[in-house]
C-alpha cells in the first residue's frame, strides 16, 4: 500500500513539475498568443583534445589486431620496458545545442595535436584549430536538423555535432 502512495506522489509531483516548466517556458518565449522566442546570441566553448591511455603488458597484455589507420587512433607497442598507449583526437564536447536562427560565437582551444582541419556541415566551410591557439568562428544556426562537426584529419574520432532544434 505504501509503494502505490508513492508512486502517487510521484505523478503528482510530475504533473506539477510539468505544469511549473510550460508556465515558466511560455514567460520566457514571447507574446501570450505562444510566439517563438527572439533568436539568442550564444558563445560556445569546445577543446581540441586528446585522451590517452598507458599501460605495461605485465598489467594488460598488448590488443591483438590493430586500429583503422589514419581514423584519429594511435596504438604504440609496447617498449622495452613493457609499456604501450592508445590515444585518440575528440572535440571536448559531443553535442553544441542552439535553436534554429540563434547566433553562434564558438570559441575552440588547441590543446592537443599540432593541427586540426575542420568543417561544420551546412554552416562552416572550413577552420583551422592549432595547439596552444584559440579559433573563433561566427555563424547563424540555419534549418533545423543534426550537422557533423568534423576534424578531417582524425576522422571519424574526431566529430561533434550541432544539434539545431525548430524555433517554436
Amino acid at each position: 500500500m505504501r509503494s502505490s502512495t508513492i508512486g502517487t506522489w510521484s505523478l503528482a509531483g510530475l504533473a506539477i513539475g510539468v505544469a511549473a516548466l510550460a508556465v515558466s517556458l511560455s514567460a520566457c518565449g514571447g507574446d501570450s498568443a505562444g510566439g517563438a522566442a527572439e533568436p539568442a546570441t550564444h558563445t560556445l566553448y569546445l577543446e581540441a583534445i586528446e585522451p590517452k591511455g598507458t599501460t605495461n603488458v605485465e598489467k594488460e597484455p598488448f590488443p591483438e589486431g590493430s586500429l583503422p589507420e589514419g581514423g584519429g587512433y594511435a596504438l604504440d607497442e609496447p617498449d622495452a620496458e613493457g609499456n604501450w598507449v592508445v590515444e585518440t583526437y575528440k572535440w571536448s564536447s559531443d553535442q553544441v545545442v542552439v535553436t534554429e536562427g540563434d547566433t553562434v560565437n564558438l570559441e575552440i582551444l588547441g590543446v592537443n595535436g599540432a593541427l586540426h582541419e575542420g568543417k561544420i556541415e551546412s554552416h562552416v566551410d572550413a577552420f583551422t584549430v592549432e595547439r596552444g591557439k584559440l579559433t573563433s568562428l561566427s555563424f547563424e544556426a540555419g534549418a533545423p536538423g543534426v550537422y557533423k562537426i568534423i576534424c578531417t584529419v582524425h576522422q571519424p574520432a574526431m566529430t561533434s555535432e550541432l544539434v539545431v532544434p525548430p524555433r517554436d
